[in-house]
């Protein structure tokens, strides 16, 4: 019988590689067939670090079966794929059970005639682990190509990608950054201040045995080093909400104050909407708005916990006019629809799914939101531009372009970015909020704070 986290991280990984789902809706759809709390984490585990280690394991597959695979039906690449992760990386699960599945799963998939070649090449993934076919660290003699291949493949990163990362910051940096990408990520919060403090948060979940330590930026973040605060009692109490440290940073950056009419244009899931509020002292008024049915649901949720009464939900297309008089707003957030590049180390598959290509457009739509949105703000006001990319396209460059047919608009980081060493430190030499892995130690974010000086022309 197939282990039952072993066949929900197929069905993960198929539906991700066939496309019609992303790696979050695939695993949890997966995970709602599973009983067992150990079974989730491990499904969870072989699917995230099959596709952090794609790249990787398809030199490996392909060199050993001699062949591309792409030449490989589906199903078989999947679950070579998830056998050599297991193999390689998951030092307590037995030889003899991955392979044994392995072909069971083939079986079970209807390709039963390639059963002894699965068998047969995991076979020599475990005894030729420490000897593998990838493209060795580089030395100072390396040439381009030799580094590239080390970082794409080696390290598992699209070729294209890592280029542009070289290309801007340099051997070290970028090494480090891909190194960041395949290390788990640790699961985050950020403490409820309208219910709770950091201090008096991290106190609770010491008393459930969940280990936190304060985010070295973001105040009011905890990073959970043991245990599971989604499986205590007050998991649903409005404590807390978990949000990446660097989501954290850009809903700071914002800079609201108590009182103030806020549009957050694409609200969902709701982290920075309720930090805004929690801010505000629920005082205000937040005007929070997704266009995605099952999006604008999860918002719903999560300003329902959090206990915030300042926050109206609306269902609204930020690509379209907006349903609000001009001037309205002291406050628009885009946290723009993105390449979503910044965030690799939590969703791998996103490394998979896009191409280089997709930046023009992507930039397209996001000077279409400002654009929309600047029509709303108040004169003095402050429209932030925010993505969880890495790539300038969608960050400084939709900025510029934004700024050169805008020349209402200026660049205007909050004080108390500017004020404080620890957050001026993520602050670059424009004032953007941009953070990074290889410079500290979190997702690549960016934001920039924009203030409306006069009407727009």
């Amino acid at each position: 019988m197939i282990a039952p986290a072993r066949l929900a991280a197929y069905r993960t990984l198929l539906a991700v590689h066939a496309g019609t789902a992303d790696l979050a809706d695939a695993l949890a759809r997966s995970r709602t067939r599973l009983d067992d709390e150990r079974d989730r984490a491990l499904a969870g585990e072989i699917a995230v670090g099959t596709l952090r280690w794609q790249g990787a394991f398809d030199r490996v597959i392909g060199a050993f079966a001699k062949r591309p695979v792409s030449r490989l039906d589906a199903e078989v690449l999947t679950i070579l794929r998830m056998g050599a992760y297991q193999l390689l990386h998951l030092d307590r699960v037995p030889t003899a059970a991955v392979v044994d599945d392995a072909v069971e799963l083939v079986r079970k998939a209807g390709k039963s005639s390639a059963a002894g070649f699965v068998n047969a090449l995991l076979r020599r993934v475990s005894r030729e682990r420490d000897r593998l076919p990838l493209p060795s660290t580089p030395t100072s003699s390396s040439t381009p190509d030799a580094v590239l291949d080390y970082l794409s493949v080696t390290l598992s990163h699209p070729r294209w990608l890592v280029a542009r990362w070289l290309d801007r910051y340099g051997y070290e940096a970028t090494l480090a950054w891909a190194r960041f990408n395949n290390e788990p990520a640790a699961l985050t919060l950020r403490a409820n201040t309208l219910t709770t403090t950091r201090s008096a948060l991290g106190a609770q979940l010491q008393a459930f045995d969940v280990v936190t330590e304060p985010t070295p930026f973001a105040i009011d973040g905890l990073i959970v080093r043991s245990g599971n605060p989604l499986l205590t009692a007050i998991a649903r109490d409005g404590l807390f909400v978990v949000q990446d440290e660097a989501s954290q940073l850009v809903g700071a950056f914002v800079g609201v104050s108590e009182g103030q009419v806020v549009f957050d244009a694409c609200a969902a899931p709701g982290g920075k909407t309720t930090q805004m509020a929690a801010a505000m002292r629920n005082t205000g008024l937040i005007v929070a708005a997704d266009v995605r049915g099952r999006r604008v649901d999860l918002l719903g949720r999560t300003i329902a916990e959090s206990t915030a009464t300042c926050i109206d939900m609306i269902r609204a297309d930020a690509l379209e006019p907006l349903p609000f008089r001009d001037g309205v707003f002291d406050i628009v957030l885009v946290d723009a629809p993105c390449s979503g590049l910044g965030t690799i180390r939590r969703d791998p598959d996103i490394k998979w799914r896009r191409r280089e290509t997709d930046l023009p457009e992507l930039a397209g739509r996001q000077l279409q939101m400002l654009d929309r949105t600047a029509h709303v703000l108040k004169p003095g006001g402050h429209l932030i531009y925010s993505t969880c990319s890495s790539e300038p396209d969608e960050n400084e460059e939709v900025v510029s372009r934004f700024l050169s047919s805008h020349p209402g608009f200026g660049v205007d980081p909050p004080r108390a970015f500017l004020e404080d060493p620890v957050l001026a430190a993520t602050l670059d030499g424009s004032g953007f909020l941009q953070t990074l892995p290889s410079a500290h130690g979190l997702e690549a974010f960016f934001a920039a704070r924009l203030v409306k000086t006069h009407g727009l022309r």
